[in-house]
């Protein structure tokens, strides 16, 4: 239905109108059209501009995270070896009799036992560093 009222419309009224009128309202569209198109081209070259600046700062917080997971899996191999000295260490007051290796050898296992908590944790926080896709 619109292409024969259009039809209609320019083959019959607009035939009234003289060239120049048509020519300037050509180029007023062509203008309106112009400043679109500049309008859409700053638009785009901004949004470039701004992925831009977003992926390298997803790269530089991919590089923070891979390298605070380092440091994580560092302090994890260090509280396995404190774990594992703990557990010789209570290994060894087991031989000596006495109330004090007693009391030493709870000490020991409280503090094997906050050891193997953090050492948990901290394997924790490195599943989820690479949960997100990084490799720690």
């Amino acid at each position: 239905m619109r292409s024969p009222r259009r039809f209609l419309f320019r083959h019959t009224i607009g035939r009234f109108q003289s060239e120049e009128s048509l020519l300037a309202n050509a180029e007023n569209k062509v203008k309106d059209f112009r400043q679109s198109v500049e309008l859409l081209k700053n638009e785009s070259r901004k949004l470039q501009e701004r992925a831009t600046l977003a992926e390298e700062e997803m790269k530089r917080g991919q590089m923070k995270l891979k390298n605070a997971g380092n440091q994580i899996q560092s302090l994890v191999r260090s509280v396995y070896k404190t774990e594992s000295q703990a557990t010789g260490l209570m290994d060894s007051l087991r031989e000596i009799p006495g109330r004090e290796a007693l009391k030493l050898r709870a000490d020991v296992a409280s503090m094997a036992y906050e050891a193997k908590q953090q050492r948990s944790a901290l394997v924790k926080q490195v599943l989820k560093i690479t949960n997100n896709g990084i490799s720690v």
